[in-house]
């Protein structure tokens, strides 16, 4: 299990400040941390940097607009 306590987390520069956001951590070797920023002391999931970057890169293509 990862720990993430000790992690910076940051928003996306497009985050608008309407509390509908995710924070990641990221650089923890391993890991990216995903989590609610409405809720920083909840849950965290935990994404290969792999697949993160695989996320990452479909969003900014558009593929998962519905």
């Amino acid at each position: 299990m990862t720990e993430f306590s000790g992690s910076i987390w940051r928003k996306s520069s497009r985050s608008n400040n309407q509390g509908q956001c995710v924070e990641v951590a990221d650089g923890l070797g391993g890991v990216v941390g995903v989590r609610d920023s409405k809720d920083p002391a909840g849950p965290v999931l935990a994404v290969a940097p792999a697949s993160w970057s695989a996320f990452i890169a479909a969003t900014k293509a558009g593929a998962l607009t519905s």
